[in-house]
Order: structure tokens, then C-alpha cells, then sequence
């Protein structure tokens, strides 16, 4: 169970990484660092919801996997945590536009 629960935080923190792609370089930008090494995220953004949905598949998985075997009790708190880390990395994406003209704004 161990491996599933290790694939459902893998897969929360890739959705999450892949959601910020585009948000995090004018975070950077924002706080002083140079944006010469931003056309490494275009590849990366191209890909974002191809990998969100993956993430979410696993997550899914993990929970259907731990109700079978009976474990959702004991794993049900683990769990939660990578759920609500998935639907944040789906809200960046949604709302990527307006996030970056609000960062645009404070420059």
C-alpha cells in the first residue's frame, strides 16, 4: 500500500509543479531573478494537462486501492492531504491567465 500511497503524493506534487510552470517564473521575476531561463517552461506548460490528469488518475487509484484492501481508515488522512494539492494545481491552471496579469500588475 506504501507504494501507492507514495504514487498519489508523486502524482499530487507533479500536478502542483506542472501548475505553477507558468506562474512561478513571474513569482521569480517579481523577486529579483532573471527571466533569461524562462523558455525552459514553454515545453513543460505544453504538457500541463496531460500531467494533471495523470496526477488525478493517481490519485484517484490510491483511494479506490486503499477502500479495497480495507486500509482507508488507517490511510484516509495521508489521503486527504494529496487530494486538495491536486485541485490546487487544477485552480492555478483554470485560473493561469488571471494570476498572471495580477502579476504583471505588480511589476
Amino acid at each position: 500500500m506504501q507504494k501507492y500511497l507514495s504514487l498519489s503524493y508523486l502524482g499530487s506534487l507533479s500536478a502542483l509543479g506542472v501548475a505553477t510552470c507558468c506562474v512561478l517564473p513571474m513569482t521569480m521575476m517579481l523577486l529579483g531573478l532573471g527571466g533569461s531561463w524562462l523558455a525552459i517552461f514553454g515545453k513543460v506548460a505544453a504538457a500541463s494537462y496531460y500531467v494533471l490528469t495523470m496526477s488525478t488518475a493517481f490519485v484517484v487509484i490510491s483511494w479506490m486501492v486503499s477502500y479495497r484492501r480495507g486500509s482507508l481508515p488507517t490511510l484516509k488522512w495521508w489521503l486527504a492531504g494529496t487530494t486538495p494539492i491536486t485541485g490546487v494545481g487544477w485552480v492555478v491552471v483554470f485560473n493561469e491567465a488571471w494570476i498572471n496579469d495580477y502579476l504583471i500588475m505588480q511589476m
